[in-house]
């Protein structure tokens, strides 16, 4: 491997952080992050970007868009990514590892009957939860749109891109989104930045990269092909071409894994949808609805390929990626367009902030109050995430008893 085939920094992250360190934090990321992927996105930025400064807002935004360009989990990208970044390929891996644990394995026991909240309390406690997604995704917005949509132009931009999503949330209208604002960035976004552009080291190879893509497609054409002559692999094609397919990540994925394992008859629809539900109360991505899913199926192993499955195209795509997304960053045009698409993740975060996490979650006045209680002591008090999880599960438990 030569010199220029890899993506320098002044410090080498491998060589001077540990992979320990990396999972420790994502282990409490993983058990506290509620809200899905565009809350989990607010988390990210709030640990990464204000409080320990890995890296600034400008760098996590162009990694952000970077993950809602490709196919599979944006917010398990990026964190795969934050790991890669500080400790090197174990980094990446103990990232997914710490964020992606603590909700496969609840979901595994509710697979085998041992979770599920019921009552006035529980109820409020899965209540208080989601409005705890409210906080942080208003604080992400809050933050962003000053950083990123400074001036009336990018700010135009960002109102497009959430009128786009409002009126049509669909994985090819955030797409579209990304690339109107890329196109919008090019025309009206040309002004060199004052502060320049900051370096994203990433210790990924171009031969690494090109050799992903490859394992990438070879895996998307040939499973299927292989699962018909050994049809012991036909869970894991099954999940993998779930993963694969799905841009936008999140609940876009659901109808993709129903086709894929309720169609061949594995699983029934009841049993789809109850686990649904519970993916629902519980931290972490989306996607570790696959765990239940395989366990149901399968058992701890049915579990544990289910998860290797849906998770492994996202990597692959995003290795493929990365070691030429930042030179294609520092381009002038590239600078313009990475703008626009910027001012366009605003937008989009402004219209999740209504719908779902709004919609979903404020049910009558008082939850404004403790959503806007939350918010202020995240933005204002800088309190831990984790303070504001259980003083709003409090609350929501409190809430749920009064109007029982």
């Amino acid at each position: 491997m030569n010199e220029t085939d890899v993506q320098h920094s002044n410090t080498t992250p491998s060589a001077t952080h540990s992979p320990r360190e990396v999972l420790l934090i994502f282990l409490k990321l993983g058990a506290t992050c509620f809200g899905g992927p565009i809350a989990h996105i607010g988390y990210f930025r709030d640990e990464f970007v204000t409080r320990r400064r890995w890296l600034d807002e400008q760098a996590y935004a162009d990694l952000v868009a970077l993950c809602q360009f490709l196919p599979g989990p944006a917010s398990s990208q990026v964190g795969f990514s934050l790991g890669l970044m500080r400790a090197g390929y174990l980094g990446a891996l103990a990232a997914w590892t710490g964020f992606t644990l603590p909700s496969a394995i609840a979901l595994v026991l509710f697979a085998f009957g041992a979770g599920g909240l019921s009552g006035p309390a529980g109820a409020g406690i899965v209540h208080g939860l989601k409005l705890v997604a409210v906080a942080i995704v208003a604080q992400a917005v809050w933050g962003m749109a000053r950083s990123l949509c400074p001036d009336r132009e990018r700010a135009s931009i960002a109102t497009v891109a959430a009128l786009i999503i409002l009126a049509s949330s669909s994985s090819i209208a955030q797409i579209g989104a990304i690339v109107l604002g890329a196109v919008a960035g090019l025309w009206l976004c040309r002004a060199p930045q004052a502060d320049g552009i900051t370096h994203i080291a990433m210790p990924v190879s171009r031969r690494v990269g090109v050799g992903a893509l490859i394992l990438f497609l070879a895996l998307l054409v040939g499973l299927p092909l292989l699962a018909r002559a050994w049809p012991g692999l036909g869970l894991f094609e099954a999940f993998y071409r779930s993963g694969a397919l799905v841009f936008g990540g999140g609940h876009v994925v659901l109808p993709l894994l129903r086709e894929a394992v309720v169609t061949p008859g594995w699983i029934g629809d009841d049993a789809f949808l109850t686990g649904y539900g519970a993916a629902q109360a519980v931290p972490g991505p989306l996607f570790t609805f696959a765990a239940y899913l395989g366990a149901v199926i399968g058992g701890v192993p049915g579990a544990v390929t289910g998860l290797i499955g849906i998770f492994l195209p996202g990597i692959l795509v995003l290795l493929a990626a990365l070691p030429f997304w930042d030179q294609f960053r520092k381009r002038p045009a590239a600078q313009a367009m990475m703008r626009g698409v910027n001012a366009s993740v605003v937008g989009i975060l402004g219209a999740a902030l209504y719908n779902p996490v709004w919609t979903s979650s404020v049910q009558r006045p008082l939850d404004v109050g403790i959503a806007l209680a939350g918010f202020v002591l995240l933005a204002a008090w800088r309190a831990p995430p984790l303070v504001v999880v259980v003083l709003s599960a409090g609350a929501g438990v409190a809430t749920g008893l009064l109007q029982s």
